[in-house]
């Protein structure tokens, strides 16, 4: 999530310099609800204790507004037609 928040970065200000602003929040999506939860909320407790500085930088993008996290589920996922193996539905959905 830290690389893609990084890299969201990137684009603006590569879009800044070519005079195109970003004012819209951008989506983050994610198939992982405790960590949206825990992103949003910055709570620290004995089973996040190891948290490294990468969710810090994505949390400081939520707070300063670049970011708006949007919970995504699994079979709504775009990403896993091609990366995962996909059922016969699946397939047929994407």
């Amino acid at each position: 999530m830290a690389a893609t928040v990084c890299e969201l970065k990137w684009i603006s200000y590569l879009l800044r310099d070519f005079g195109v602003s970003v004012v819209a929040l951008i989506p983050l999506h994610c198939d992982n609800q405790t960590t949206l939860h825990i992103m949003v909320n910055l709570i620290f407790h004995q089973r996040t204790k190891h948290l490294d500085i990468d969710f810090h930088i994505v949390h400081n993008c939520y707070k300063d507004g670049f970011i708006d996290p949007v919970f995504l589920r699994n079979k709504d996922q775009l990403a896993d037609l091609f990366t995962k193996t996909l059922s016969g539905a699946l397939f047929v959905l994407h």
